[in-house]
């Protein structure tokens, strides 16, 4: 075996983000990384992520497109071809999203699925992050579930034990045999678009509520990271995907192309019989409380007030489509679905906007709850990896297009696909929510929100408690809202940050009309 492939990067792997040491002790001295200290990792859980990032990407998975770009200063930008198409040179750190996703989503314990062509890596992948867990290799490849017609529920899960079937009187008598890969903190499962639809009820259960059944009998499974590989994702698989399992998919990243010339590396490979996962270093092996910790301590990275509004400013452009209900409530995309109307057909009709700049209009739905949340803890995920104090905009915006690419569906006959700039973004759904982020910020911007933000300012003032506050005070902050309605009632477009704010503003003024009706109860 050749020696580089153990090699490991010297921390800090990201100059200045190192945090602070803890005091001294002796006995470190002693420790290796067989031995580990105890408990403790001898590098700082952010930092050994890092290095298990760098390890991966300079020995195991040969990916070397750096799509997940950072600027620190002015970055260089060369147009090649005919198309000028813009190739960046990053000022920054920047990251394979390929390798960087999965080991993010390792960290936190989500679901990732891994799409591209037949031998891109998908697998390879995800066995990687198996054996980062401290798994042998071995039992990783066993545990592997892989996807085909045939896969029945027993196979999946468990069988039940033939002698039970045949002497038990009741379904409480019969035990089952559970598949050791259920209590594993990695799971994979490869080709999931191959499974029957019946066995893809029963996955969906163990994902998002986390245990199985067999024969009335239930095993809890722990929180694990999921990996799941397709071929292809556009109902390309032998079964549809059914559409509550495909929500429960945290991430999506791509498998990109092999670059010819890392050919070299591959020729290595093949003549040494190597394996990259058969030669990860002990050093960047997780312990179960290491991840455990590392997991705690990316929830604790804080996202600020202005972070947040930006979060919060574009997920409200979705939802409306106001052809779609009568009472205000009801007019979204989500009521045109139910209804079983086509959402582009409604959305032809409207006319109050204008449809190529309405980021709402490029979408068929807007953003469920789970993936807001999902969205969160990535960028956390990411700020953390990054060894940032805090989530910023500039972690949100790498994360989004990944979070998000199953979950905005692109509305592909909207006008706005007809500008020859924007056609590309009808196959690159990437690129296409990073666009679609930063047209919302600019227009953020654009209405000097942060500083100039009457909505926040009341849910701020609310969020203060009502202790103390009289009915003449709650009949001034009525007022208020009427008033800041009104005047927005001027205006005949509804764009639908607006939309959001109105309901706010509405959800307000009934707290405090219920208020009211207590202080008048209580004189």
């Amino acid at each position: 075996m050749n020696p580089p492939y153990r090699h490991v990067s010297q921390a800090p792997t990201l100059p200045g983000s190192a945090p602070p040491q803890d005091e001294f002790d002796v006995a470190t001295l002693y420790d290796t990384p067989l031995t580990g200290g105890g408990s403790e990792s001898p590098v700082a859980l952010d930092e050994k992520l890092r290095q298990a990032y760098f390890w991966i990407v300079n020995h195991a998975i040969i990916s070397p497109h750096y799509d997940l770009e950072f600027a620190d200063g002015p970055s260089a930008n060369v147009h090649l071809g005919d198309t000028k198409a813009r190739l960046t040179l990053p000022s920054g750190q920047s990251y394979s999203s390929f390798v960087l996703v999965p080991l993010l989503t390792f960290a936190v314990r989500r679901r990732c699925l891994l799409v591209g062509g037949p031998g891109r890596g998908k697998t390879a992948s995800a066995i990687l992050m198996g054996v980062l867990a401290g798994y042998p290799l071995r039992d990783v490849r066993r545990a592997m579930q892989h996807g085909h017609p045939q896969l029945t529920i027993s196979d999946l899960l468990g069988t039940p034990l033939p002698g039970d079937l045949i002497k038990a009187e009741r379904m409480a008598d019969i035990d089952v045999a559970w598949r050791t890969w259920l209590g594993m903190r990695v799971k994979i499962i490869d080709e999931y678009n191959r499974i029957p639809t019946r066995t893809q009820s029963a996955l969906l259960t163990l994902m998002s509520d986390g245990y199985a059944e067999v024969f009335d009998q239930i095993y809890e499974s722990a929180d694990s990271a999921w990996y799941l590989t397709a071929n292809d994702d556009a109902g390309g698989g032998t079964y549809q995907v059914i559409e509550a399992l495909r929500d429960r998919i945290d991430v999506v990243v791509h498998a990109l192309a092999f670059n010819s010339r890392f050919l070299g590396e591959l020729q290595e490979r093949v003549e040494q019989r190597l394996r990259p996962e058969e030669v990860v270093p002990p050093e960047i092996v997780f312990t179960e409380a290491e991840h455990d910790r590392m997991f705690a301590e990316i929830l604790r990275v804080p996202i600020t007030r202005e972070v947040r509004r930006r979060i919060e400013f574009f997920a409200a452009q979705f939802e409306l489509l106001e052809p779609a209900g009568e009472q205000f409530e009801y007019r979204t995309k989500d009521t045109a679905k139910l209804a079983g109307v086509e959402v582009h057909l409604l959305a032809a009709a409207e006319t109050g906007r204008d449809r190529i700049a309405d980021l709402g209009a490029q979408t068929l739905g807007g953003l469920s709850v789970r993936s807001l949340q999902s969205v969160l803890t990535y960028a956390k995920a990411l700020a953390y990896f990054r060894g940032r104090p805090e989530v910023g905009l500039d972690d949100l915006a790498a994360v989004l297009p990944f979070v998000l690419h199953d979950k905005l569906i692109p509305d592909d006959q909207s006008p706005a696909f007809d500008d020859p700039a924007q056609r590309p973004y009808r196959t690159d759904r990437v690129s296409w929510i990073r666009s679609l982020f930063e047209r919302a910020c600019a227009e953020y911007d654009r209405l000097d929100l942060d500083v100039h933000d009457p909505v926040g300012d009341m849910l701020a003032q609310f969020e203060l408690g009502l202790d103390d506050v009289d009915e003449s005070e709650v009949e001034k902050r009525l007022a208020a809202i009427e008033s800041l309605l009104t005047e927005w009632s001027r205006d005949r477009k509804l764009y639908g940050h607006v939309y959001d704010d109105a309901l706010a503003l509405k959800y307000l003024h009934q707290r405090y009309v219920n208020y009211r009706a207590w202080l008048r109860w209580k004189s």
